[in-house]
């Protein structure tokens, strides 16, 4: 009997203690990093600074990479301003955006993409757009990713890739 107990419990653990499939820090990742600081504002901002920092040494990495290649692309694909705030600015309009529970689940680098816009004073209308734009693909993305495995999706893009390629 106590055996059972115990085969019980451990299954119990290990279910409850996986995490779904992550692709991207929303809203409750920014928000958790509060509580892995301890209250230390300044390790809170470090933090989060590195994650800003990271995305957008990432996104520099891939522009280049692509502009390598092809200039007009990279220019097309990285058209919209993600750096016209400084880290510390957009640290804390990230903190405001997700003080909203309506945003939680925005991905971060769609939320520092929506930040920069209010940032540049883009009009609302547009700003509300590009919101209802990401809720929508980021809802998407979740369904189809509990629907099939992640290597389907990708085998479907690639296929939908190739389909396009002329021959």
């Amino acid at each position: 009997m106590f055996k059972r107990f115990i085969v019980f419990f451990v299954l119990t653990v290990c279910l409850f203690g996986q995490q779904q499939n992550r692709l991207f820090w929303d809203g409750g990742d920014w928000k958790r990093v509060k509580q892995l600081a301890g209250g230390d504002l300044e390790m809170e901002y470090r933090i989060k600074a590195a994650y800003v920092n990271g995305v957008l040494d990432g996104r520099l990495f891939f522009y280049l990479k692509t502009w390598s290649v092809e200039q007009g692309l990279a220019d097309s694909l990285y058209a919209e301003t993600i750096d016209y705030l400084s880290p510390r600015e957009l640290v804390r309009s990230l903190d405001n955006f997700y003080a909203d529970p309506l945003m939680v689940y925005v991905p971060v680098p769609s939320a520092m993409i929506i930040a920069n816009m209010y940032a540049e004073r883009i009009p609302l209308k547009i700003i509300d757009a590009y919101v209802q734009q990401t809720k929508f693909w980021i809802n998407d993305l979740h369904l189809r990713m509990d629907e099939h495995s992640p290597a389907e999706l990708l085998e479907e893009k690639h296929q939908k890739h190739l389909d396009k390629q002329p021959e």
